[in-house]
């Protein structure tokens, strides 16, 4: 077995984990570039992260594929059990070393890391599956501890911790309810409808953002933070969403808000990249989980 220096497979790779990490690397980008997004980097700046830029969001996702995909490559075939999660945890701390090398320090994904490698993982172990049945997988891996866990606490476990609420690890465990119960199928209920795809990711991420308890917003700007996001998510829905001109008015408030909160929705930005990230792997399943006859098909895209 030939590998690389990131421990991927050279020459014929095993075609889903190459277009699973491909199709993370674009709901990553697609996922920055969506505009206007309340206090989140996009392409009118860096929101409230005076540290980011979107080119560091396009540069961070490059850095993170073939970390994705590697997880991908290394769930195929595997039980969901612990030996899986610690593998996946190894990985997982490869691409947050790769991170930060391609930003120079800052912390662009850690927590899409997290979302998008149990997704890529339970989509490889779950091939031609719908997007709940592939959730479901996640949240078994999630379970289970690491086995490597540092004795260190993160920014997000200790905001879980403070306010009572489940945060990313527990959004995992039950399976990404905000992902494959709302965020996914409000993106699919706008396209019906005929949105545009940009409203249909922006109604997507404000439907996160409703119900969602962001530690992101939590750890930044408290229980304030967090009920002026989650008011404010509401109150463009009700208006008609981002597409209505009421919507879009009471948007850019949201936005204005956050800003003065120096807030943002990282957490439910990490959710949308993940709803992105299975509506393109059930739109793409030819291409990512092909026969033998197929193996040179393409890698799909969000």
């Amino acid at each position: 077995m030939n590998l690389n220096a990131h421990g991927l497979l050279e020459g014929r790779y095993p075609l889903h984990g190459l277009a699973l990490g491909a199709l993370a690397r674009q709901a990553l980008i697609a996922e920055a570039e969506l505009t206007p997004k309340p206090g989140l980097v996009d392409r009118r700046g860096s929101g409230a992260h005076s540290d980011l830029s979107l080119d560091m969001m396009r540069r961070s996702a490059l850095a993170v594929e073939p970390f994705i995909a590697k997880m991908a490559y290394r769930s195929t075939g595997r039980r969901l059990d612990v030996s899986l999660r610690a593998t996946l945890a190894v990985v997982g701390r490869e691409a947050e070393t790769a991170m930060l090398k391609a930003t120079g320090g800052s912390n662009t994904h850690k927590g899409a890391i997290w979302t998008l490698g149990l997704l890529a993982a339970a989509s490889a172990i779950r091939p031609d599956c719908d997007a709940l049945t592939v959730t479901s997988a996640a949240g078994v891996i999630a379970s289970f501890e690491d086995p490597q866990f540092s004795a260190s606490i993160s920014h997000g476990q200790e905001v879980a911790k403070k306010y009572g609420v489940s945060g990313a690890r527990g959004e995992a465990m039950r399976g990404f309810p905000h992902i494959v119960f709302l965020g996914l199928p409000m993106l699919r209920a706008r396209r019906d409808n005929n949105a545009p795809e940009h409203i249909a990711r922006i109604d997507a991420l404000l439907s996160i953002m409703a119900e969602l308890d962001d530690t992101c917003l939590l750890y930044r700007g408290g229980k304030t933070a967090l009920m002026a996001a989650k008011n404010g998510a509401v109150s463009v829905m009700r208006a008609g969403g981002a597409g209505s001109s009421s919507g879009r008015e009471r948007l850019l408030e949201l936005d204005r808000r956050l800003l003065t909160l120096d807030a943002s929705p990282g957490g439910s930005a990490d959710l949308l990249a993940g709803v992105l990230f299975l509506d393109a792997v059930e739109r793409n399943q030819p291409d990512i989980h092909p026969d033998k006859s197929t193996m040179e098909h393409s890698h799909g895209t969000v």
